[in-house]
């Protein structure tokens, strides 16, 4: 079969069916959450600031999870005393998009598509796949400098969604999904140089970053489920059902100022579709009225300083997950602490939006807040207390 004509038959089908890109939708969402001269108004003071590489810049794909994944990865390499590699985001990102559409074709379509993904999707590509530098696979084609998978995933989705409505799908289609990744991704590399010396992603992998997936442990917390039992997390990207450790509210920012404190960073999945969510002044907190009670200056002036934040619980928590008002949105990467001019704590936060805020590429979200929109934290097992440890059998 001539997979090049497939490819130009499932563009032609599909190129009308519109998809706006999810990240794009996000990004402008946020465009209004800004205060003049907000970054006047917060005084920090670094307390923990550990070890991670350069501000990235995803570009328009929704490949939040493996951007801040990676970097995740790049810093526990900085941890273990490695000299720190910028891992190819979109070798792992093209590899999960394989297992997502397998999965997607085993359910007979049931299931979410999209860029999206978890956090541990870096870590079972890792595993399965193994990983290559970014400049052995940047997926970029020749005169593009930033992903954009607009035209991409639509017609990737096609695909799957027409083999899922088959009475008996071929066993061919998988050639051609992969064969459309590779004519806008290129195609992954079997094998490649890399300091003078030829690898494979598994040798890299295994020689070089020197990782073991089974070190790191998912976290989350939600009172309807038993506490410190693991559990599959109901969230649309968590296309593999992976299960998470399930602990109790408090726990989540315990855990990862302990972490810190250790010299462990923390990936970070979290819900930044809210009002008091700016990427622009690099702050993220628990306002203490609703942004639709508020007046107009306070609505105007919510980034221009610290302020008060209400006691969150387990109930409001739960509630929001369940309202679709705390929802699966982006994935982040927390790399320390600060405090502000009144002794609050914050996280030092990541993010791969490029340096286009305030911080440049980075920003401040309060406990408050990562207690309250947290889906998901991603750590390595050590980075756990004894107590903890045992709590949940890891």
């Amino acid at each position: 079969m001539n997979w090049n004509k497939s490819i130009l038959l499932a563009a032609a089908l599909f190129a009308a069916s519109a998809q706006v890109n999810a990240q794009d939708n996000l990004i402008n969402a946020l465009k209004n959450n800004v205060s003049d001269n907000s970054k006047e108004g917060f005084k920090f003071t670094e307390i923990i600031n550990l070890g991670n590489t350069s501000i990235k810049n995803q570009g328009r794909s929704g490949t939040c999870w493996s951007y801040s994944g990676n970097s995740f990865l790049e810093s526990e390499m900085i941890r273990m005393g490695k000299q720190p590699i910028e891992i190819s985001q979109i070798f792992t990102a093209r590899n999960t998009y394989i297992e997502k559409a397998k999965n997607f074709v085993r359910l007979h379509g049931d299931q979410a598509q999209g860029d999206g993904g978890q956090l541990h999707d870096v870590l079972t590509i890792f595993r399965q796949y193994g990983a290559v530098p970014r400049e052995a696979y940047t997926g970029l084609p020749d005169g593009q400098n930033l992903n954009n998978f607009s035209e991409m995933g639509p017609l990737l989705q096609g695909i799957t969604e027409t083999v899922a409505k088959q009475d008996k799908p071929s066993k061919y289609w998988l050639n051609a999904f992969s064969a459309a990744m590779d004519s806008y991704l290129g195609k992954a590399p079997e094998s490649f140089q890399y300091k003078g010396k030829t690898f494979t992603p598994r040798t890299f992998a295994d020689e070089v970053i020197g990782l073991n997936p089974d070190d790191y442990v998912g976290i989350t917390s939600f009172e309807d489920h038993a506490y410190y039992k693991p559990f599959v997390l109901l969230i649309p990207d968590n296309w593999s059902f992976e299960r998470f450790q399930n602990v109790q509210i408090n726990d989540l920012t315990d855990i990862i100022d302990n972490a810190l404190q250790n010299g462990y960073t923390v990936a970070w999945a979290t819900d930044v579709s809210e009002k008091s969510f700016s990427w622009k002044n690099g702050v993220a907190y628990v306002p203490e009225k609703s942004f639709e009670t508020m007046t107009k200056e306070e609505q105007e002036t919510m980034f221009n300083g610290p302020k008060n934040e209400p006691k969150i619980t387990a109930a409001q928590r739960q509630e929001a997950f369940d309202n679709y008002s705390t929802t699966d949105d982006h994935g982040m990467h927390i790399v320390g602490l600060v405090k502000d001019q009144n002794g609050k704590e914050y996280y030092i936060v990541k993010n791969s939006w490029g340096e286009s805020n305030d911080y440049k590429g980075y920003m401040y979200a309060t406990k408050e807040y990562v207690r309250y929109k947290t889906i998901s934290i991603l750590l390595h097992k050590k980075a756990l207390t004894k107590n903890m440890q045992s709590k949940l059998g890891v």
